[in-house]
């Protein structure tokens, strides 16, 4: 899980400093590699090697957005739905993040490290990083 505290300023003008949580599962990741001919991790990298920078944008927000939710003060839930990624992605928190990994390229890295699962022993191949293969 990957906490990232954001500031900026919302749409009355106030700054405003808030702590918002991406993650994404074992099961999301493999699911994500599944559901893709060739798989997800083979179009990302084809994307990347034509530096198509449209597809990078929109796959690179898909993975923000499929990350985003809200942690239970327990720890015991990480709540994602369509209704708290459309209230985050409505936020100008989202635009400031947005904007940071796709003018970063380590801060985008950072970001992809962080929200990859622990334990990815169980994942595809394709998706484990090149140190965990």
């Amino acid at each position: 899980m990957l906490k990232k505290t954001i500031s900026y300023e919302d749409f009355d003008g106030n700054q405003r400093t808030e702590d918002h949580y991406f993650n994404l599962t074992e099961a999301e990741i493999t699911e994500m590699e599944l559901s893709m001919n060739g798989g997800l991790s083979q179009l990302l990298t084809k994307i990347l090697q034509e530096n198509d920078q449209k597809q990078i944008i929109e796959y690179f927000k898909k993975i923000v957005l499929m990350a985003y939710g809200e942690k239970s003060l327990d720890g015991r839930k990480f709540v994602k739905n369509q209704k708290i990624r459309d209230e985050f992605a409505s936020t100008a928190a989202y635009s400031e993040i947005f904007m940071e990994l796709a003018t970063d390229a380590d801060a985008a890295s950072a970001f992809v490290k962080g929200v990859m699962p622990k334990n990815a022993g169980r994942m595809p191949a394709a998706l484990k990083a090149p140190a965990d293969r």
